[in-house]
């Protein structure tokens, strides 16, 4: 196949999916199990047939004897049935979930599983803010990122609502739910979340900037070891995307906790009350960079209520313009979120022609996954380079093998059993390919063999960018005396498991270097996306949970308006 660039892909049409039947689409949202009735037997009918029942009582006993006879002079085959091997992204699923529970902040949760770690910033606030301790470090250091949190929060509930299964038979499955909600509690902290109506939300915990010291980035020292006094940042007026990004992690969380109808509930009010705030700040903006967020936290708003508010939204012509290119990523998961709705329930006028749009621009990012396309290189090991070649590439191949695999399990679940790339077709296999390849990548499937996530196989990164790894666990150093271990050539005194680190460069080359965080940090949004992946590619459980996304949505929400 001759290669294509990604602007002749994008010049040709899209060859139309044929809509699926009504029958269909009422078969994919959420029905009452309806119990099988148990069948009743006629004391008559047995009674009438006695001698029958003696006849056969007498056979089976027979039967029971020899069978009995021959167990004992028989000889016995000793060999067990092997059990099922487990596949390498099943078996990395519990070590990748691992990074979370490192990188918890505030009183630790009972039965925390890293020994290493202890309470950290319990006093973590301010006079309208008091309680803000709780939620997850960002990276490498002490700050919390609501935005990058949020984010990851979304990506992991996500997992969850499409592959539950799969985190049951691995028996993860209350161990993901307990970290969204972890994070989703710190969130509830963020900003008024009794009220129906907000004005303002706390953006981060710990300043970045060199102005004032000590803070969290000149400092070099383990979280539970800091005693100067941390400040937080408040947005009231310029931060719809991350309002938006908050509502979509709410929202999707209220789908994962829909067994536990008052805390999903609290999550829907909070996520509708905050949402609002995103579409406030939004109107006094000339800016279009939010609109993905809008988008994103749109949709999930949607599928968390099943009103159709949000779903037209979401769909208005306002966002049919060209996406912000830095933002391609968010752009990306929007889109293949709505793609869903499409394939499966196929809403009609008003939402068709920009659900159409948001499937086109799945389909059109999916090709260039492929290697038969030039969008992006690809290392000579393989690795894709959609950041192309800039640092930290693991993050964005990660996230893409859980799309691509999701998108094939859609199409697949939607009986389409492919899609075209201008004029060529492809089957879903290829999207499976591509994920596995990318997930062997990061696993140790590369030129350095070396494993990129920390704690699974036989190499692997020792000299991970943490402050809390890096510092002896009975060590208890100041701002500056922690610059020490920072610099240090040995090895990390504390294993990280699980943190799946910034990667190689374009070239496959990989630096063990604590002070190189282009190649040794760690990340909430890289491991979200690279749990996300594991699940989606591990050959256990039961595979896409097609109605769980569905949940809030009825049958007939979604028929056109009867003609007035």
């Amino acid at each position: 196949m001759n290669h294509r660039t990604m602007t002749e892909i994008e010049e040709l049409e899209l060859t139309p999916l044929t809509q699926p039947s009504l029958e269909m689409k009422e078969s994919w949202v959420l029905k009452p199990t309806i119990a099988k009735k148990k069948k009743k037997f006629s004391v008559a009918c047995i009674s009438s047939n006695r001698k029958l029942l003696l006849w056969l009582g007498g056979v089976l006993c027979v039967s029971c004897i020899i069978a009995m006879t021959l167990s004992k002079t028989l000889p016995h085959d000793h060999h067990n049935v092997p059990p099922l091997t487990k596949d390498n992204s099943t078996i990395a699923i519990p070590v990748a979930l691992k990074f979370f529970n490192a990188q918890i902040s505030g009183k630790l949760p009972e039965g925390n599983n890293v020994s290493w770690r202890g309470d950290s910033c319990l006093n973590d606030g301010g006079s309208l803010y008091p309680n803000l301790a709780g939620g997850y470090y960002d990276a490498g250091g002490s700050i919390k990122s609501s935005f990058t949190m949020s984010f990851s929060m979304t990506m992991l509930s996500w997992s969850v609502i499409e592959y539950g299964s799969k985190y049951d038979v691995s028996g993860e499955l209350n161990h993901v739910k307990g970290l969204i909600k972890w994070g989703t509690d710190y969130f509830l902290k963020t900003f008024s979340s009794s009220s129906d109506t907000i004005s303002e939300m706390v953006s981060q915990i710990g300043m970045s900037g060199q102005s004032k010291i000590p803070n969290d980035n000149y400092c070099w020292m383990r979280p539970e070891d800091i005693n100067y006094k941390r400040d937080f940042t408040v947005c009231h007026t310029n931060c719809p995307h991350l309002a938006a990004e908050m509502a979509a992690a709410l929202a999707s969380a209220s789908i994962v906790f829909g067994d536990k109808v008052e805390y999903s509930a609290t999550l829907v009010r909070s996520a509708k009350a905050i949402y609002s705030f995103a579409e406030a700040m939004s109107t006094k903006m000339k800016s279009s960079e939010h609109w993905d967020d809008l988008i994103w936290g749109g949709a999930w708003m949607y599928y968390a209520t099943g009103d159709n508010t949000y779903l037209a939204k979401v769909t208005s012509p306002r966002f049919s313009g060209v996406p912000v290119p830095s933002r391609m990523a968010l752009v990306m998961v929007s889109s293949l979120l709505l793609t869903r709705l499409r394939l499966f329930l196929s809403p009609p006028f008003p939402y068709e022609d920009m659900l159409k749009t948001f499937h086109e621009q799945t389909s059109i990012v999916m090709c260039s996954y492929l290697p038969y396309y030039t969008k992006f290189n690809r290392t000579k090991g393989g690795l894709i380079l959609l950041n192309h070649g800039e640092p930290e590439s693991l993050q964005y191949a990660a996230n893409a093998a859980f799309l691509a695999t999701l998108y094939s399990d859609y199409l697949d679940a939607s009986v389409t059993p492919g899609w075209y790339c201008g004029p060529s077709f492809f089957k879903t296999q290829v999207l499976r390919d591509f994920s596995t390849s990318q997930v062997d990548y990061i696993l140790g499937k590369n030129p350095q063999n070396i494993s990129y996530v920390v704690g699974f196989g036989q190499k692997y990164p020792k000299h991970v960018h943490h402050r809390g790894a890096s510092i002896p666990k009975n060590k208890k150093v100041t701002c500056e005396g922690g610059w020490k271990w920072k610099e240090s050539s040995n090895e990390n005194p504390n294993t990280i498991e699980g943190a799946m680190v910034a990667g190689p460069d374009k070239n496959d080359g990989f630096h063990d270097l604590r002070a190189n965080y282009n190649y040794t940090q760690a990340t909430l949004v890289g491991n979200s996306g690279l749990v996300a992946a594991l699940v989606a590619s591990s050959r256990g459980g039961g595979g896409l949970d097609r109605n769980g996304l569905f949940s809030a949505i009825t049958p007939l929400s979604l028929s056109p308006d009867p003609e007035t």
